[in-house]
């Protein structure tokens, strides 16, 4: 049997970080992995920032609960839980992802979770190191066949551990880098694509 391994931020729904950048109009708050490398010391500069501007969980919350999925995304992961097993896995936190998932029908999430102290402020950060692709790991050693579906660097060991690994929109620096896997721009493309795998 199939697995659909698939990531969430870019690919179904926008980069919630972006999006609280944008609202509570903190440039800091668009830094990546890009600039910190090391996801723990990315997430411990976010706390520091949101600390520092009286920001709580239930505020970013409430800016999650009104970011829409992205343009067709619905229907896509609809259209896929019919035919896969489907299993989203993410970066992000369970106590930022209530009101997505319920967007989405209440989808298998596999994620990190959040150390919220008294006063409501994220406090800490609970990192499940590798989980993307340990998931793909375990999931394979217990007998079934995974297809991966991620946009960026932190999903290419994922990648790599799938069966099928498949980028979907990925940047220009991204798909060169990763010329072995195939690439997609949208959800008609992907829908080809795995529909082509499983003749």
């Amino acid at each position: 049997m199939w697995v659909i391994c698939i990531d969430l931020e870019s690919v179904l729904f926008p980069e919630i970080w972006i999006k609280v950048a944008e609202k509570t109009k903190i440039e800091k708050l668009r830094l990546t992995t890009r600039e910190i490398p090391d996801y723990q010391k990315l997430m411990a500069k976010r706390i520091e920032i949101l600390k520092a501007n009286n920001i709580k969980l239930k505020d970013i919350q409430k800016i999650i609960k009104k970011i829409p999925p992205l343009k067709g995304a619905k229907n896509f992961l609809s259209w896929l839980r019919k035919k896969f097993q489907v299993i989203i896995l993410t970066d992000s936190f369970y106590e930022f992802l209530t009101p997505v998932i319920e967007k989405f029908s209440f989808p298998t999430v596999f994620c990190n979770s959040l150390k919220i102290d008294k006063e409501g402020f994220i406090e800490n950060c609970q990192i499940k190191e590798n989980l993307k692709a340990k998931t793909v790991k375990y999931l394979k050693e217990i007998g079934f066949r995974v297809v991966a579906i991620g946009d960026s660097y932190n999903d290419i060991k994922m990648l790599e551990k799938a069966d099928v690994g498949i980028l979907f929109n990925p940047s220009q620096e991204v798909a060169e880098k990763f010329p072995q896997f195939p690439k997609v721009k949208n959800y008609s493309q992907l829908k080809l694509k795995l529909n082509s795998l499983f003749k």
